[in-house]
């Protein structure tokens, strides 16, 4: 398994898109954990362990990634 992430946007499998703000370690366990917000509704920032991210899922028998890269966030032009 892949224990790397790039930052920008994913699509989970089930559809919604998510932006990879950052990679952080675990306070307690130094756990790999990475920072992502919705890309949707009220854009809610999140956490989850990295290997957790990198999972392969199966659903309706279709082995894929949890999260699928997507490419870079754009740019503010601000």
């Amino acid at each position: 398994m892949n224990e790397s992430v790039k930052l920008g946007r994913y699509r989970h499998f089930k559809g919604n898109e998510y932006e990879v703000l950052a990679v952080a370690t675990h306070s307690e366990t130094l756990e790999p954990m990475v920072v992502y917000r919705a890309l949707y509704g009220d854009g809610g920032v999140w956490a989850r362990p990295l290997s957790m991210w990198n999972e392969t899922m199966e659903r309706n028998g279709i082995r894929q990634s949890r999260f699928t890269y997507i490419g870079e966030t754009a740019k503010s032009t601000k």
